[in-house]
């Protein structure tokens, strides 16, 4: 007979409850999945910041009995072809979903394919006021990287708002230097201009009308410096900056007055005419379109043109234009952030989280500001709230505000010490934890930084393993996609180019195409399961795993597990 004083189990849905999984059975501790956001396998060579860094602990994980290497990029994240890297976003959509679903880049370039992307309402509702007199204002990432946006989309919407009779056209590119090569902005710029003076000679008033590095302005995520955004609002909206005569003239100053200087960090810029006024302005009436499809990065200055008035605080924002605005996709489901989109996002259901929280399992979500949103987030399948507050945690580690090669070691102490003693006071079942290290200091493209960030994340390893292990718990340690392990470009042989203004090699500020570790360690690795051959085995597969490894059966849909019992 039950003893009356312990409280019974919550009850289960049916429709949610997982069956035991034979052969495994749940820990003492927590099953405690560790994202190395940005840290791939690729070879031991001088551009590989984790095999240059001194990482005995992740060393000796990586001659653990069970353990293996799984797909981060392309197809096995939901991206268009596997000549597209992955990201922190696809990655923990698919870490948190089991399965693969077809993202942003896939969902907007099919949107552009079968013409469903200016055929919507949205569209129409967008391009109705720039027909009676409004500007039609296009601002984003302006690149080809395909991580948070691709050029071709929007030369597709250019081309029809012409061909549907809008006049008046402003486009407001956020260089990039971080998807793409660190210096390539006027790759990218030029031909925009020479587009632009086609498009004039056909009668058309087209013209950049400001801009600015991605780091410094308008894409600011997770709240971590809302100064960013109000430099691209008062770009983009007031024309208040420095003032040039073109995009590519902004570029070239910039660079020459600093040099060095890479594209995210260039200042805003304001494009103004011959007597010095902004040509760009964003006034009522005009239509504006954020055409960024990934989410992280565009909310902010979403929430900045949607906000009424009174009804924001971040910023002053002034003067606030009514506008049509519209985001390329809905960036945050939950609080419907933009209320207009041009393309329907992933409609991401039955995450990991979602059924550990209907089968009464308590969640831990951990990371600093920079990943605070993939463990959440991302990870639930874009969704912001807790599906159980009763039963998950999120904690947030306030993340530096400085360039983060200055601070290659970042939060990983502190978000260390955090998750420890949040094992002991909240007692999870299981646990989520991304340290940004890898991914953070890669982008900056500067190897020693990055070298020392991987040190920094094996220390810290190097204490949490051991805590998980010493309750009783199991550890997954994988990433996300990869950064750090590649951090100089290559040729089409295979080896390093060389810079073509000093000695060295060219730095990789993006991600790559390599595969990603995943070492399971604890439960009686090696003993009571071991690593087993799945099919194209991607991270996807983890959420069944970790189903697994808490002794339970992964629904019948969810990409297998990666272990096996014995």
């Amino acid at each position: 007979m039950a003893d009356p004083k312990t409280p019974a189990p919550p009850a289960v849905d049916p429709a949610w409850r997982l069956a035991p999984a034979p052969g495994f059975s749940r820990p003492k501790g927590p099953v405690v999945l560790v994202v190395m956001d940005g840290v791939g396998i690729a070879p031991r060579d001088e551009g590989n910041a984790w095999h240059l860094a001194r990482t005995p602990f992740l060393d000796e994980l990586m001659r653990a009995p069970v353990h293996g290497a799984l797909a981060a990029h392309g197809t096995a994240v939901g991206m268009p072809s596997d000549a597209d890297m992955g990201n922190s976003e696809v990655g923990h959509n698919a870490l948190g979903a089991g399965r693969v679903f077809d993202q942003g880049a896939k969902l907007v370039q099919n949107a552009v394919d079968d013409g469903s992307l200016v055929a919507g309402a949205a569209w129409g509702e967008v391009i109705a006021p720039c027909l009676t007199g409004g500007t039609l204002h296009l601002i984003g990432l302006w690149s080809d990287g395909n991580v948070h946006s691709n050029i071709q989309h929007v030369y597709a919407l250019i081309d029809d708002a012409v061909a549907k009779g809008v006049h008046r056209i402003r486009l407001h590119p956020l260089l990039d230097g971080r998807d793409v090569p660190e210096t390539s902005a006027l790759d990218y710029v030029l031909p925009l201009e020479a587009r632009f003076a086609e498009l004039a000679a056909r009668g058309v008033d087209v013209a950049v009308g400001s801009g600015g590095g991605r780091m410094i302005t308008t894409m600011d995520r997770y709240e971590a410096d809302w100064a960013i955004v109000e430099r691209g609002w008062n770009a983009h909206v007031h024309g208040q900056g420095r003032g040039f005569p073109s995009a590519s003239a902004a570029i070239g100053a910039l660079r020459e007055e600093k040099p060095g200087l890479v594209d995210q960090y260039l200042p805003p810029f304001v494009v103004v005419d011959a007597d010095g006024a902004p040509v760009g302005r964003i006034e009522d009436g005009d239509a504006v379109v954020f055409f960024n499809f990934r989410g992280d990065r565009a909310i902010e200055i979403t929430r900045a043109f949607e906000a009424p008035e009174g009804d924001f605080a971040p910023f002053e924002r002034g003067r606030v234009p009514r506008v049509t605005f519209a985001g390329m996709m809905q960036y945050d489901g939950d609080l419907q952030l933009p209320a207009r989109f041009l393309v329907t996002p992933p409609a991401i259901d039955r995450t990991l989280g979602e059924y550990l929280a209907k089968n009464g399992l308590r969640q831990l979500a951990l990371s600093e500001t920079q990943k605070f949103g993939h463990v959440t987030y991302f990870f639930n399948g874009n969704n912001s709230e807790p599906f159980d507050e009763a039963l998950e945690r999120y904690v947030e580690v306030p993340s530096d505000k400085v360039d983060f090669s200055e601070r290659p070691w970042m939060k990983a102490a502190e978000l260390t010490d955090r998750a420890i003693a949040e094992l002991d006071a909240f007692h999870p079942d299981f646990v989520r934890i991304n340290y940004p290290n890898g991914d953070m200091v890669g982008h900056t493209g500067q190897l020693l930084p990055a070298i020392i960030s991987m040190e920094a994340l094996d220390l810290c390893l190097a204490r949490l393993v051991p805590a998980v292990l010493e309750r009783g718990g199991v550890c997954v340690i994988t990433a996300d996609h990869g950064n750090c392990e590649q951090m100089f470009q290559r040729d089409k042989k295979g080896g390093f180019l060389a810079k073509t203004d000093g000695p060295g090699f060219q730095p990789l500020t993006s991600h790559t195409l390599n595969p990603v570790p995943c070492v399971i360690v604890g439960g009686g690795a090696g003993e009571r399961f071991v690593w087993r051959d799945v099919p194209s085995p991607g991270i996807s597969n983890l959420a069944a795993t970790c189903l697994n490894l808490l002794g339970l059966e992964a629904p019948s849909d969810y990409r297998p597990s990666v272990i096996a019992a014995r």
